[in-house]
């Protein structure tokens, strides 16, 4: 018997690696691909949500918008066309969420930093702070590349729906003047139909990986 095994050893190794790639393959074939959801502002905590649109089911999308960047070059959506983004609200005087969330945003920029497909967006909540010379000095000191990642300032009512009826991101400040808002640690991810994909803790390292993952993902979806 053991002569036997012996003389066929070769065989029964190869056999073996053999059957361990094709059961690989089957598996993988077979293994159902993760895609992304779709969030509607019905399925977002209704903090976030403006009320003219929480129970709005479908068809949710980024509105059109006209913002100036940190240059003074004036940005809107064909600026992101057929592009997937990441996009949150900040301000660059906050002290507490907003130099973590900026670290990190800088981090997916660095991940990013070749993929032409991938671009970054950053909108101040205290657009009457933040003028281009003050967002200017904030890019410069925090290492971003303007080709990648656009600090955007402008219309506060403009900043305010598109938070709130648009990407769904912040809280409003009943305490405060028209168009307030709080802003939150939010990180969202949009596709290249305007759609959002996906919220992310900017504060936290393991939800920026669990970001990159899902636009690994993303990308993955427009290549099948």
């Amino acid at each position: 018997m053991l002569t036997f095994f012996s003389k066929y050893k070769f065989f029964w190794i190869t056999f073996s690696i053999l059957s361990i790639i094709i059961v690989s393959i089957i598996y993988s074939l077979l293994k159902p691909k993760r895609v992304l959801p779709i969030y509607q502002p019905s399925q977002v905590n209704s903090e976030m949500v403006d009320t003219t649109i929480q129970y709005k089911k479908k068809y949710h999308t980024i509105a059109n918008f006209s913002l100036t960047n940190q240059n003074g070059k004036t940005i809107t959506q064909d600026n992101y066309k057929d592009k997937i983004y990441v996009a949150d609200f900040f301000f660059t005087t906050c002290q507490t969420i907003c130099p973590i969330m900026t670290k990190n945003m800088y981090e997916v920029q660095k991940r990013t930093i070749s993929d032409n497909d991938i671009m970054l967006l950053s909108h101040t909540v205290t657009p009457e702070i933040d003028t281009v010379a003050q967002l200017k000095r904030y890019a410069d000191e925090k290492g971003v590349n303007a080709s990648k990642w656009n600090l955007v300032t402008g219309d506060k009512k403009q900043i305010y729906e598109l938070a709130r009826k648009s990407y769904l991101a912040v809280k409003d400040n009943g305490d405060g003047g028209p168009f307030d808002m709080i802003h939150t640690e939010n990180f969202i991810l949009i596709d290249k139909s305007r759609q959002i994909r996906g919220f992310y803790d900017g504060t936290d390292p393991e939800e920026i990986d669990r970001l990159m993952e899902d636009i690994k993902i993303l990308e993955a979806s427009y290549k099948d």
